[in-house]
Order: C-alpha cells, then sequence, then structure tokens
C-alpha cells in the first residue's frame, strides 16, 4: 500500500469546502485518491446516500482498481472531530480521512488517520 498522503492540493480542498456547502444542511460524503503523497481527486460512487447526520457509502461500487487514499465528510453542526460512527468507517480503510465543519471554510476542517488520531496536511497550489 502507499504511504498516507501528507498534503492535499488547494483546488481539491475547496472542492470539498464547495461541495459540502452545497449539501448543507445534509452531510457531503466521497473518496479520495492522491498523485505523490497530495490528494487531487475526489471520487464520488453512485448511491452514496446523505442525510442530517449521516453520509452512507456503497463502497461495492468503488472500481477495483481504484487507489483510494481515505475518505471525505462533512459535519454540518461545525464539529469536524470524528464520532464513534466516523471512527467505525475510519477502521474499514486505511489511509487519511478528512472532516469539515460548518460553515466550510479553510479553517474548518482537519484530517485523522483510520485510528482516529489528527494528522496535519499540507495545502499545496
Amino acid at each position: 500500500m502507499a504511504k498516507r498522503p501528507v498534503g492535499i492540493t488547494r483546488k481539491c480542498l475547496r472542492m470539498i469546502l464547495e461541495a459540502s456547502r452545497d449539501m448543507y444542511p445534509n452531510e457531503f460524503g466521497a473518496f479520495l485518491t492522491a498523485e505523490e503523497g497530495v490528494i487531487d481527486e475526489l471520487v464520488m460512487i453512485p448511491g452514496t446516500v446523505m442525510g442530517r447526520r449521516h453520509a452512507i457509502f456503497q463502497t461495492w461500487m468503488l472500481p477495483p482498481n481504484m487507489h483510494v487514499v481515505g475518505t471525505v465528510h462533512s459535519h454540518p453542526s461545525g464539529v469536524y472531530r470524528p464520532s464513534e460512527e466516523d471512527r467505525h468507517l475510519f477502521s474499514n480503510f486505511s489511509g487519511i480521512h478528512i472532516i469539515t465543519g460548518y460553515p466550510y471554510n479553510e479553517e474548518m476542517w482537519a484530517a485523522w488517520t483510520n485510528k482516529g488520531e489528527r494528522v496535519p496536511l499540507t495545502i499545496v497550489p
């Protein structure tokens, strides 16, 4: 497996924040891919259910050759720490898990390991 990403492109972060705002008051959810250790793409899969307190992924819809490095979802409450449900999701995927919080600006997000530990991600141009 590839190393855990250490960065995210500003363009990808802005797409995440915009998608989070667009889905408000529901949660937004997607998968992440990276190139050379930098998250650069969102992967939205068919059938993802996004509600006020959940984003349910249809993981079986992921293409088998897709190299997913983690997940992203929003918390309309503004709290971007992982819940117990988030930690359960994280435990099923290695890599990075980003949570954004309302009002979805560049100060209201964080990255987490699959064990629920916060890790830094550098924003790159």
